[in-house]
């Protein structure tokens, strides 16, 4: 399998969780939620780097979870984050070695996401150039204006939910980054910026397990699963 290096966003903060704290370093289980979520990578045998990053003030911090990840053959890289998303992955974009061909980006709080989904979705990377996990929508989508009138309701039959991790061959990526930048887009993930420029991009069917946190009752429900996990 071609080497794969991993960013893992986590210079937000989140606000909706009603913490002071940010969310990738409240508590699941007994360890950090952005712990599970690069444990499960550092599994992945694929997986040569792993870069995050993060503010100046949780660098410290995040180096002290680093260390407590059993794989010692990872070259983690902690670096300054951006105020947008899209621009802490761009600056990891740049410490990405230069014999890794493949990227992935993933959510610190998808703490729940399994080595063998990893695995699947790197393996359609690698054949069509870019691969996202994602879930059919189950809900019925409204589409509504300024004022939360309803214009539209798409069919749910083709509706997925994209998840994360979302992975690309890097020449793909690069592409759509400096795309991005010269033309000033913000996307709403690294999908729809490698969709702009032309890229494929796949979906591997994923679970709901895999959920964000981003509110109170999402982390109950990660315990909940953890729990049910750590008991089999």
């Amino acid at each position: 399998m071609e080497k794969l290096a991993v960013i893992i966003p986590a210079a937000g903060f989140g606000t909706r969780m009603g913490s002071k704290k940010p969310k990738p370093f409240l508590l699941l289980g007994n360890q950090p939620i952005i712990w599970h979520s690069i444990n499960a990578f550092s599994r992945v045998k694929s997986v040569v780097q792993i870069i995050i990053p993060t503010s100046h003030e949780w660098h410290e911090h995040v180096s002290d979870i680093c260390s407590k990840i059993p794989n010692n053959q990872i070259d983690f890289k902690i670096i300054l984050g951006g105020k947008e998303r899209q621009y802490s992955i761009l600056n990891g974009l740049d410490h990405v070695q230069e014999n890794v061909n493949y990227i992935a980006v993933h959510d610190a709080v998808r703490p729940l996401i399994t080595p063998d989904l990893i695995v699947k979705t790197h393996e359609q990377a690698v054949l069509y150039g870019g691969a996202i996990v994602g879930v059919p929508a189950k809900d019925t989508i409204k589409k509504v204006d300024d004022f939360l009138s309803i214009k539209q309701t798409p069919e749910r039959d083709g509706l997925w939910q994209a998840q994360t991790p979302q992975i690309f061959n890097k020449k793909l990526l690069l592409k759509a980054y400096e795309s991005a930048t010269k033309d000033n887009f913000i996307g709403t993930d690294d999908s729809s910026l490698v969709e702009r420029v032309g890229g494929t991009v796949k979906v591997v069917e994923g679970n709901r397990s895999n959920l964000k946190i981003t509110y109170p009752i999402d982390l109950n429900i990660a315990e909940m699963i953890l729990k049910e996990k750590e008991a089999v």
